[in-house]
């Protein structure tokens, strides 16, 4: 089993397993990978996701040997390649309005990185190296690097990264904002669990339309950010969940959330 897909009380786990392969990816694994997402969105019941990998590694990409399996293609099976096989997994990420969270437990270089630049949040080890490592292999970022890559450090350090292929170690990757958090490898888990487990014991449908607030102002306008805003209040106010915190918190005691 390449790709373990599990559930954990509140939080959907995928969990990369080629570990020794280093959880580099195989074209299908990728259908398998966009539909655990997909489901995850459907299912009620789960209010966070978690995304690692197997062993040593996060994801050291896609398997590169698999490239030329079915021998030369065209320029435009090339492209049809990317758009219908690789960008499915983003256009899942961009459907999924649940946390995603990227638990990132070793090496993550190329399309790995850029698996993991898509979630929402990025917990880390101190033994992370990372690397958007498309140009030592005379490729460009196929996966959505040249896109979160910028939004995340810049311009101009997206640039060198990509031009280069150098790899980051984890302290330098925190002060950049390419990882959130760095733990020591015995406490990582805990951490990916408890942060998990914390954002599931959320009322879900705040936070989710949080999420949808937050990536409509990437893109959108004040007044548009303003006016989404007041109509995911409206909704938000209605919910059984939006009345059992304030209850919970003016009676002082722990609240329970049902996601409605």
């Amino acid at each position: 089993m390449t790709l373990i897909v599990s559930k954990q009380g509140h939080i959907g786990w995928l969990t990369l397993n080629r570990p020794e392969r280093k959880n580099s990816f195989t074209f299908d694994m990728l259908d398998e990978w966009a539909a655990a997402y997909r489901e995850f969105e459907r299912d009620e019941d789960i209010r966070a996701v978690v995304l690692t990998g197997a062993g040593d590694a996060f994801c050291a990409g896609a398997d590169l040997s698999g490239l030329d399996g079915g021998g030369e293609r065209t320029p435009l099976q090339n492209r049809k390649l990317m758009t219908d096989q690789v960008h499915q997994v983003i256009r899942a990420v961009e459907d999924l309005n649940k946390p995603l969270i990227a638990g990132i437990n070793g090496a993550a270089v190329g399309a790995g990185l850029d698996m993991a630049l898509m979630c929402d949040y990025r917990i880390a080890t101190d033994t992370v190296r990372l690397s958007e490592g498309y140009v030592r292999v005379g490729l460009v970022p196929g996966d959505g690097g040249a896109y979160f890559l910028p939004r995340i450090v810049g311009r101009s350090r997206a640039l060198r990264l990509l031009w280069t292929g150098e790899f980051v170690e984890a302290g330098r990757a925190l002060e950049w904002g390419l990882v959130d958090e760095v733990l020591p490898v015995d406490g990582f888990r805990p951490r990916l669990e408890e942060f998990a487990g914390q954002l599931a014991a959320m009322p879900p449908v705040s936070v989710q339309l949080i999420k949808r607030a937050v990536r409509h102002g990437e893109n959108g306008d004040l007044r548009a950010s303003l006016d989404l805003i007041a109509s995911h209040q409206a909704v938000v106010q209605s919910t059984a969940d939006s009345k059992e915190a304030l209850a919970a918190f003016q009676e002082r005691r722990k609240p329970t959330f049902e996601g409605r």
